[in-house]
């Protein structure tokens, strides 16, 4: 018999890799390019070349014992001085390889940091809609994630429901900009109010509250939108960062926490996150993937690709009377749905063969969400069937 604990998470499984496993079965049927599937922030863009490129030059100069083995478990010491010294680069920082602990993806990252930090009881904070698997990585730990409602139009945290929000138990805040789901990006303005609000509360309760920004769509901005770096406004910030999204390579499983050494207890935190990542069963991230990022660190995501499905979507739905919050980041579109249980407008759009994932699933009813990371072939297959919702709905 399988865990109390796992009965629930199976129970509650995944909407969107349900959505995703509806497509293939769809697709079977109707053929690949009749179904229109935005379920999974899976990126159509395939990795830079230079990624390729690095991978082949590692394997043919490098000593393959070290290429393929083990190292401290933090990751290799050049690779993590060499993503130091790049955001050193870009962000006038001054961190040193200990600062940086190469991680399975941001969710591996994530994990690590939980472990480190959570007791049975403790409190997690994060603004809904959220990514939905961030009630699971708590409840891993025996924690309890508090989902405080964002602005209702412009889906900015809003500070002081956060503030409401924090008590004795409260260890950690997790904010994500750009937003999955919502596309949006959260303002140095909200950002500085947020920080102030959690050093009260470090102030009041006499403890730390670390703040864990989650950061693996930081690349794909639109229009010069400023992401501002946290750690800057907020001293106890770790950053969990991926490389999925930004070097499309989200099979891969690589990614990166940077542990400022200002944060409270940098010491025991820094080694209890090195344990963390062995204890796991990670035991470090994949090494070949290491040293090949560390080559890559200068490459560029194709925000312009992700940008044209953004207009082209944005647009058409615009003009055919849809609500939805402006993306200024990453590759969502959150939209409202035309009817109160958004449950019904999924299956309704599914009839169009078009997948898209409730915002129930995000902690947000009434809402849906679309992942444009697709073919720009597969936006304008679906734009007619958005006309023909809109005409159901009467939104025209």
């Amino acid at each position: 018999m399988i865990s109390e604990k796992m009965k629930g998470y199976v129970k509650n499984s995944s909407a969107i890799r349900a959505m995703f496993e509806e497509g293939k079965k769809m697709a079977a049927i109707y053929g690949a390019e009749n179904v229109y599937d935005f379920s999974l922030g899976n990126p159509n863009v395939p990795a830079p070349e230079e990624v390729a490129e690095a991978i082949r030059t590692i394997l043919d100069t490098e000593d393959p014992v070290l290429v393929h083995g083990y190292m401290n478990n933090s990751g290799y010491e050049d690779v993590r001085g060499a993503v130091a010294a790049s955001l050193n680069k870009r962000f006038g920082t001054a961190y040193e390889a200990k600062n940086i602990l190469m991680t399975v993806g941001a969710a591996g990252g994530m994990n690590v940091f939980f472990k480190t930090l959570l007791n049975p009881g403790d409190e997690v904070v994060t603004v809904s809609p959220y990514f939905g698997e961030y009630r699971s990585y708590v409840g891993n730990y025996d924690g309890k994630l508090i989902a405080v409602p964002a602005d209702a139009v412009t889906f900015q945290p809003d500070a002081a429901a956060i503030r409401e929000a924090i008590t004795e138990r409260t260890r950690a805040l997790i904010l994500n900009s750009p937003n999955n789901p919502t596309g949006a990006v959260y303002t140095r303005e909200s950002l500085v109010a947020v920080a102030e609000v959690l050093r009260e509360a470090e102030e009041k309760y006499g403890q730390p509250i670390y703040l864990f920004s989650d950061e693996p769509y930081r690349e794909i901005a639109y229009d010069g939108v400023e992401i501002p770096w946290m750690p800057s406004l907020y001293a106890d910030t770790v950053v969990g960062y991926s490389y999925s999204k930004s070097l499309s390579l989200p099979g891969e499983r690589i990614g990166y926490l940077v542990i400022p050494s200002e944060i409270e207890g940098f010491e025991d935190f820094i080694g209890a996150a090195n344990t963390a990542n062995r204890i796991l069963g990670f035991v470090n991230a994949p090494s070949l993937m290491q040293r090949a990022v560390a080559k890559c660190l200068d490459c560029k995501t194709d925000v312009a690709y992700y940008d044209t499905n953004r207009k082209l979507l944005t647009g058409h739905l615009s003009a055919t009377g849809f609500t939805f919050v402006k993306p200024d980041g990453a590759f969502y579109l959150w939209i409202k749905s035309p009817v109160a249980d958004e449950k019904e407008f999924v299956r309704k759009a599914k009839e169009e063969r078009i997948l898209i994932v409730p915002g129930s699933s995000f902690g947000c009813a009434g809402w849906v969400r679309l992942a444009y990371c697709v073919a720009k072939e597969t936006v304008e297959g679906a734009l007619p069937g958005f006309t023909r919702l809109a005409e159901f709905y009467g939104l025209k």
